[in-house]
């Protein structure tokens, strides 16, 4: 069992940058693999990044890669999604996820998902 509050999100200006952030909390959090997705309006949720509980990563698309920054600290339950040069197609919202493992989270399938918190950048 595990409950995931994400935060951070809000506007931003188009070449601006924003740190998101989900406390995980609940039963053996280290062994999860942790994530962020992201779902725009009218498109189908996306794979934004994971990170294994040993600090491993897979990210997304080309669009996010050298921008973002998955990142985790187990000691303080907490995962993070440093987004820089933010582009007005960044804009959605996005959920923290945990799953089993980061090939499956890769996949688009994990176990438990936070409400999301909404990033809106303006152009």
């Amino acid at each position: 069992q595990v409950q995931l509050v994400e935060s951070g999100g809000g506007l931003v200006q188009a070449g601006g940058s924003l740190r998101l952030s989900c406390i995980a909390s609940g039963r053996s959090f280290t062994n999860y693999a942790m994530g962020w997705f992201r779902q725009a309006p009218g498109k189908e949720r996306e794979f934004v990044a994971t990170i294994s509980w040993s600090g491993i990563t897979i990210y997304g698309a080309d669009s996010v890669k050298g921008r973002f920054t998955i990142s985790r600290d187990n000691a303080k339950n907490t995962v993070h999604l440093q987004m820089n040069s933010l582009q007005f197609e960044d804009t959605a919202v996005y959920y923290c996820a945990a799953g089993t493992g980061i090939r499956t989270m890769r996949g688009g399938t994990a176990d438990y998902w936070g409400k999301g918190t909404l990033v809106t950048v303006s152009s």
